[in-house]
């Protein structure tokens, strides 16, 4: 099948729990990195943004008594426990506040902007990476726990080609051998590949080995989604060979014919020898027996002959 790479693909899900306000992607609808995929409401993100203003507020203050007390104690003009009950009020509160500002990040709130009067209960959700929305699972008032995925984003530039092969065959492929890629559905259009990287370990199971092969052409790519299903043949060795399409041969009883031009009217009926066929290719063993002039007829053999 068609894939792609970890790194290409994101579940995304919010980091707070909260309801879903606002969602409008429809499956298939390219994304941006950043862009806002859908966001959330719950009335615990106020509690948040005021304690960090809280702590933002009572943060100077103590900065600066702390700083008074630990010039008094080196004149030796307070006691210790004056200074250590200012430091440890300034410690307490600077790394709840370093806590509160790594929260609202992670809520998408700026906390350098936020002031008493953009307090807001409503946050949204940027996707991590630019592609399209492959699956929806989230829909409008749902509720969404940190655990649940609500939509996955896929990038498929880098799309791949993910093969199977059985255990026996792994001696023979290797990184950089082509690989004819067809369609199920579709068995005539050849897309060419090549292998990228042969996996050391066996399946279990099924007893296979994964391959991961690059399509060759990569505005192919955009014909292609993740997940279809394909067949892929992988050439560990090439030979060259005259031939000629399937269709220039005709069976008739087991045994082969091709007609060879004469004039611009007439063909004549010739006995060949057949060997290996691929990609719609068939291999004439008795080539030398025509000169690198002669033409063949190359559709409509069969009913020629037959007629």
């Amino acid at each position: 099948m068609f894939a792609v790479p970890p790194e290409n693909q994101a579940d995304v899900s919010a980091y707070f729990a909260g309801y879903v306000k606002d969602i409008s992607l429809l499956l298939g609808d390219a994304v941006k990195k950043g862009q806002t995929l859908f966001t959330i409401e719950n009335p615990e993100y106020v509690q948040a943004q005021q304690d960090f203003l809280e702590a933002k507020g009572r943060l100077n203050y103590l900065k600066s008594d702390y700083e008074r007390q630990k010039e008094l104690m080196a004149d030796n003009v307070t006691s210790k426990k004056n200074f250590l009950k200012a430091e440890s009020e300034y410690t307490v509160t600077l790394a709840q506040y370093q806590s509160l500002k790594k929260k609202l990040s992670l809520m998408n709130i700026n906390p350098n902007t936020l002031s008493g009067e953009n307090i807001r209960s409503v946050i949204s959700v940027p996707s991590p990476l630019s592609g399209y929305a492959t699956t929806i699972y989230a829909t409008k008032g749902m509720y969404l726990n940190p655990s649940d995925v609500a939509i996955t984003v896929t990038n498929t530039d880098n799309l791949h080609i993910e093969l199977k092969i059985f255990e026996k065959d792994l001696p023979m492929v290797k990184e950089g051998q082509p690989i004819n890629v067809r369609l199920q559905n579709d068995m005539s259009n050849v897309y060419k590949g090549k292998v990228h990287l042969v996996n050391k370990a066996i399946n279990n199971q099924d007893r296979t080995v994964n391959v991961h092969g690059d399509l060759v052409n990569e505005s192919d790519t955009k014909l292609f989604a993740p997940g279809m299903y394909i067949e892929g043949e992988i050439l560990t060795t090439t030979t060259e060979y005259p031939a000629l399409p399937v269709e220039a041969v005709a069976n008739i009883d087991n045994d082969y014919f091709v007609l060879v031009k004469e004039n611009d009217t007439t063909f004549k009926k010739v006995l060949v020898k057949i060997g290996a066929t691929n990609n719609g290719f068939i291999q004439i063993v008795n080539a030398d027996d025509f000169d690198a002039n002669t033409e063949f007829l190359t559709k409509g053999v069969y009913n020629l002959i037959t007629e």
